[in-house]
């Protein structure tokens, strides 16, 4: 399948701002980020920002960056508006929606969500274990799947942060997407529906829209960075990797 990979990038977030600059072991985190999905080798890769920072610095990398509306909703707006300024841009099969604050990302996950397009699913996602703190933890997106290869590949059933108390074929959601460029197109061209308002989950767009979301297992995955506590704790993991 022809890939592109986008890297969405906000430097307004609230609980962390100018997070994609901040600094890792002397590297900006959406270098970490965006050098990993290079070396997936699975397609053209571009970092999708709203701050000449970020394009800059992407671009001096030689890298490819394109400048999005900083007013864009969500991180799916952000893919597919700059999506949509590439040249050529129907010509790509899958998309991947590649979080710019994980940068601990190896390329052989990234890999394994853009398989899940190739095995049919309209959507891709990842899931990693659960413990069952984790699921009483209402911060943290829960995923029930079905099992088509034993903790490998799934199907997603349904999402929730709210605890239910049970972690049988429950894991951890990982907010990271491939798209088909189809899927793509439609996701984004829906009104948000009744239960993606009601539990503010945008999983639920798709669900409620019968597009089948296909989710891949990996085992603890690397922390996203959230807070100045989590850019600590990475840094500590990759200097002690050294």
């Amino acid at each position: 399948m022809k890939t592109v990979i986008i890297i969405p990038a906000r430097m307004a977030s609230k609980r962390f701002p100018n997070k994609p600059m901040a600094l890792i072991d002397g590297i900006p985190m959406i270098q970490r980020v965006w050098k990993q999905a290079i070396e997936s080798n699975l397609g053209d890769t571009f970092v999708a920002c709203s701050e000449k920072e970020v394009f800059e610095l992407i671009s001096n990398l030689g890298g490819n960056a394109i400048m999005t509306d900083p007013s864009l909703p969500s991180g799916t707006d952000r893919v597919y508006s700059a999506l949509k300024q590439i040249q050529n841009y129907k010509s790509y099969e899958s998309i991947i929606n590649l979080q710019g604050d994980m940068p601990l990302i190896y390329p052989e996950k990234i890999i394994k969500i853009n398989n899940l397009l190739i095995e049919g699913f309209d959507i891709g996602t990842l899931a990693t274990n659960l413990t069952i703190k984790e699921e009483e933890n209402v911060n943290i997106t829960k995923i029930k799947v079905t099992w088509t290869k034993k903790n490998d590949i799934g199907q997603a059933e349904d999402f929730y942060k709210n605890s239910k108390g049970i972690v049988r074929d429950i894991c951890q959601h990982v907010g990271i997407y491939s798209y088909k460029l189809e899927s793509l197109i439609k996701f984004v061209s829906m009104s948000p529906s009744l239960n993606e308002q009601k539990f503010n989950l945008e999983q639920f767009r798709a669900l409620d829209a019968k597009m089948s979301i296909g989710v891949s297992y990996v085992e603890n995955f690397p922390i996203s960075v959230d807070t100045k506590e989590d850019l600590i704790n990475i840094e500590n993991i990759i200097k002690n990797k050294r």
